[in-house]
């Protein structure tokens, strides 16, 4: 599939839901494994693509076969990039926590946590967001 092949937008809101419980548990626990976890599911999501992530999964094996079917899609290149973004507040979280820095793995929590619940509640990806500010200031190569 390639990196901006069409989803069902619904499958990026059920993550951030499952996201936002787990960065939530994080936050209130400080169990950073839980956090590293969470950041290889970013990590998947962001560099394998999100057919393979597995909250995509558990939503097309568990939740898409009982939904209404929908015409409706969302280009996946901002969701990676949105996926990437939670990667590396998770892996500086992790870092922070595993360190000894709780203080480093709290805030970069927080600011995951933030942004997931965003897309949680308001249907806001705030990392989808900021993609096409990104591409259009980001200087293009290899074009004639």
């Amino acid at each position: 599939m390639p990196a901006g092949a069409p989803v069902d937008p619904r499958g990026p809101r059920f993550a951030a839901v499952i996201t936002t419980v787990v960065l939530a548990v994080v936050l209130l626990t400080g169990w950073w494994p839980l956090l590293a976890a969470q950041t290889a599911v970013f990590a998947l999501g962001a560099f394998a693509g999100l057919r393979v992530a597995p909250y995509a999964v558990l939503y097309r094996v568990l939740l898409a076969p009982r939904l209404p079917a929908t015409t409706e899609r969302e280009d996946a290149a901002p969701l990676r990039f949105a996926q990437a973004v939670g990667f590396a507040f998770g892996l500086v979280g992790t870092v922070g926590y595993a360190l000894g820095v709780p203080v480093l793995g709290l805030v970069a929590t927080a600011f995951a946590l933030f942004a997931a619940f965003l897309n949680a509640a308001f249907d806001f990806c705030l990392g989808c967001e900021v993609y096409p500010l990104l591409r259009r200031v980001t200087p293009r190569t290899g074009r004639a």
